[in-house]
């Protein structure tokens, strides 16, 4: 059972593929949720709905893979700017022109893309700890591009687990390993367990073809053109995306920067208290 069932339901296509998006609460300024990864469709910010959604227009929509949209093995409809497409499909359907646009992990890039593409429709960027390369990835994770096609080792484990192979045969021991280095503090069993039952709603398939989408654009030039207020928020014990990233961000956006000490990956589960204040904060003074 939900907290807070949505307000509205509805779906648009982009390129022949049909989205499935939410609307909570009814009053500006909007706020506009963001995808991640395909591995977990919307129901991650499930903390952050009910609460924001008293005081503001919530709405989330699902990538494709996962959740209300299709489950396509078509790499290109996981490009960046495909999902800032929809995202603008989204906000024209709900008849919003502008958003407070977040955006968590992976769909960080998505956020910063829609928000140096369409400066006018951006209230405001919230971006937690996101996959960005403005700072050297983990020595754990540096090498998964180069074994990624490649036949996975007998025994693998850790970061060996990311490979399309062993997706194919063993995804749902995958998902254990990533969630277990999303959530490494204690107490944090139930949102594991809550991110392993969305992410078996897709397969190893899904995230292959995402894997294998165009190429990002540059990232440093999709930060140069981010104008909005920024907001940056990350913690500080985060194993998949170094902490100086945000640092960097928040420093090349004249942005905010909230630490969560002692906090991994998740932030926005881990405290969702303090993070849904830090966000209301936000919100209320781009929005005024």
């Amino acid at each position: 059972m939900r907290a807070r069932e949505a307000d509205a339901l509805g779906s648009v296509v982009v390129d022949d593929l049909e989205f499935g998006f939410e609307v909570h609460g009814d009053r500006d300024p909007t706020i506009l949720l963001m995808p991640t990864w395909t591995i977990i469709h919307s129901r991650f910010w499930k903390f952050q709905i009910p609460y924001l959604a008293r005081r503001n227009r919530v709405i989330t929509y699902d990538g494709p893979g996962n959740g209300r949209s299709p489950r396509t093995t078509d790499p290109t409809a996981y490009a960046v700017e495909a999902f800032v497409d929809r995202a603008v499909a989204v906000l024209d359907a709900v008849g919003t022109h502008e958003a407070v646009i977040v955006g968590y992990s992976d769909g960080g890039k998505m956020a910063a893309a829609f928000a140096a593409a369409h400066p006018a429709r951006t209230l405001g960027l919230v971006i937690i700890a996101p996959a960005l390369r403005v700072a050297p990835p983990s020595p754990e994770r540096a090498v998964i591009a180069e074994t990624f096609h490649e036949p996975y080792p007998p025994n693998p484990i850790g970061w060996e687990k990311y490979n399309a192979a062993y997706w194919r045969d063993h995804y749902e021991d995958f998902l254990h390993f990533f969630f277990s280095e999303i959530f490494t503090e204690t107490y944090t069993t139930k949102a594991e367990d809550d991110c392993v039952g969305w992410g078996l709603e897709t397969n190893g398939a899904v995230l292959t073809a995402e894997a294998l989408r165009p190429p990002d654009p540059d990232h440093l030039e999709v930060i140069a053109g981010i104008e909005a207020p920024t907001l940056v928020i990350h913690g500080t014990e985060d194993h998949l995306v170094p902490f100086e990233v945000s640092r960097r961000l928040a420093e090349m956006t004249d942005g905010e920067l909230a630490a969560f000490q002692g906090t991994g990956h998740a932030p926005h589960i881990k405290e969702p208290v303090r993070f849904n204040l830090i966000l209301r904060d936000f919100i209320e003074r781009v929005g005024s």
